[in-house]
């Protein structure tokens, strides 16, 4: 079968490293379940995947990605989950000390076929379509844990959103508007501070900007450029909810000071759980709103996706259908 793999590990230069060939088909152990991939969506998990982030040299060659719709070998439209728990797990899934996603141990969703855990697979709803479902399970589902149980606020809050664009931002945004709070976002474009307009965003700023007024969350993904901003930003007691920090951890100025006089919380969201993927499947569903899909390629050009979101030329998602 076709799939978009890890083949070495090339930290510098990262897509040096990924072979978009033939791989054996997967057959599936018990209590697994094989998915026909229809589409499945790109995530900088991939990147740091081919950097060797996660993925020592003795676990490839390994297929890429997290996310994918497809059909089950009985039929069944599916959405999978990607958090693979440790065997005998029974707790909160992200909190699994021994958890993984797959890529990281067992093989991914860029590929004709995928095999996970029957218990990883939610249906997707007849609304959605493969591409549309594809974008779910990591950024949507991250952003939705960020904003619904993470950030700790309830509609009619304020919300800023650092670094519109990315697929977590992007889905923040648009979760937000569809659920009653209003949102801010940050972007270094003014072209990509419009398109946060005009999918939820109640108003733009350049990064570092002094706002209007204090806000009472944060959704963090940016990292170390955008860090003492979050901060600044904060009313006393509000929460910045980080999950990713794309620009390094590496912050010259922790802000203690604000973060322990302003009473500040600072919260960490990984993923989510199966019941919360369920949850945004079904927001999706009712309220009609839909991932941004900046385009849509099939897996053959897998590295010209990659390459596109390496260079931040993505407003989105990027979708591979084999």
């Amino acid at each position: 079968m076709l799939a978009a793999y890890v083949s070495s590990l090339q930290p510098q230069d990262p897509l040096a490293g990924l072979t978009v060939g033939e791989r054996p088909e997967p057959a599936a152990p018990p209590g697994w379940a094989r998915v026909q991939v229809r589409a499945a969506a790109l995530n900088h998990h991939d990147l740091f995947s081919l950097r060797g982030v996660g993925l020592p040299e003795d676990r490839l060659p390994m297929i890429l990605g997290c996310d994918a719709s497809g059909v089950t070998d009985d039929g069944r439209e599916v959405v999978v989950h990607s958090v693979i728990s440790s065997p005998g797990w029974q707790g909160e899934a992200t909190l699994d000390p021994g958890r993984s996603l797959l890529s990281e141990v067992h093989q991914g969703t860029l590929a004709e076929q995928v095999v996970v855990p029957e218990s990883n697979l939610v249906d997707k709803p007849t609304e959605l379509s493969h591409e549309e479902a594809a974008c779910l399970p990591t950024a949507w589902l991250t952003a939705y844990k960020m904003l619904h149980v993470g950030a700790g606020v309830t509609p009619g809050a304020t919300v800023l959103v650092q670094g519109a664009g990315g697929g977590v931002a992007t889905a923040a945004l648009q979760i937000g508007r569809a659920t009653g709070y209003r949102m801010w976002a940050t972007s270094r474009s003014s072209q990509r501070r419009s398109r946060a307009l005009e999918i939820g965003a109640d108003a733009a700023f350049e990064p570092g900007e002094r706002l209007p007024e204090r806000v009472d969350a944060v959704l963090e993904t940016v990292g170390a450029a955008t860090w003492a901003h979050s901060l600044r930003s904060l009313r006393p007691g509000g929460t910045v909810v980080l999950s990713g920090a794309t620009t390094g951890d590496e912050v010259g100025r922790a802000g203690f000071a604000h973060i322990f006089f302003r009473q500040l919380r600072v919260v960490g969201a990984t993923m989510g759980n199966r019941e919360q993927l369920g949850r945004v499947l079904e927001l999706a569903r009712v309220t009609g709103v839909r991932p941004v899909i900046d385009r849509v390629l099939p897996l053959s050009r897998a590295a010209d996706g990659l390459a596109a979101l390496a260079a931040g030329e993505v407003f989105g998602k990027v979708v591979l259908v084999p």
